[in-house]
């Protein structure tokens, strides 16, 4: 597949009639994701959309995945991480772990978000992401349509080219509901142990895993 438009309602239809159930959104139900979902579920397409509960999400993002559901009468399909991995992760090495070293960190992001997400993902043909290059500089070179050679599925990033003022403007004009965290400076939402709100002149992932001392910070969900 190629797109040469950004139009978000073209670039999901066109997946929808390729794939149809075989193409899943996994929205992290940030306003990206928000708008994603808006289109789905209005358009009443097909494609499945599913979210990652790590068990350590803020209260506001829990009000968003329930206000979504009622807004659309739509499921919107919950994975939780294996709960032996979880208690065993937490036994060895605390609660905690994930501050003490870039290695735990990752470990604790492995086993509450991509393992989930690899389960999530089975049968799927289609991956749709909320994407943006605005995000970091690892991002800038990514591509509406790619290739997840690891998963071998098709990974699309419909609104890759937006700005952050184009995801807000369509957040307003469908009355979208959205993380109130937004309001308070927290750009990108995670965790709440690994998430903060960004000050003034900070990158746009300067909230996240803030005490590690890189620009390029991953969970390892877009490896």
């Amino acid at each position: 597949m190629k797109f040469e438009t950004n139009d978000i309602e073209v670039i999901l239809k066109a997946v929808a009639d390729k794939f149809g159930n075989k193409a899943a959104f996994s929205t992290s139900l940030s306003s990206e994701d928000q708008v994603i979902t808006h289109y789905i579920f209005s358009n009443d397409l097909p494609i499945r959309v599913f979210t990652l509960d790590t068990g350590r999400l803020f209260p506001e993002t829990y009000w968003v995945l329930n206000r979504t559901r009622e807004r659309y009468k739509k499921e919107i399909e919950v994975f939780f991480p294996d709960f032996k991995n979880v208690q065993e992760l937490v036994t060895k090495k605390g609660p905690n772990s994930f501050y003490e070293s870039l290695e735990n960190r990752k470990e604790c992001c492995f086993i509450r978000k991509v393992e989930p997400l690899n389960r999530a993902l089975e049968g799927v043909e289609c991956w749709i992401t909320g994407l943006r290059a605005e995000h970091s500089e690892n991002r800038k070179d990514l591509a509406i349509v790619e290739q997840d050679n690891q998963r071998g599925i098709v990974k699309i990033n419909p609104i890759l080219n937006w700005s952050l003022d184009e995801v807000k403007q369509i957040i307003n004009k469908f009355n979208i509901p959205y993380n109130s965290l937004h309001d308070k400076g927290f750009v990108s939402i995670g965790c709440q142990p690994c998430t903060r709100a960004v000050k003034e002149g900070e990158d746009f992932r300067a909230g996240r895993w803030w005490w590690e001392d890189t620009s390029k910070k991953e969970c390892g969900l877009h490896a």
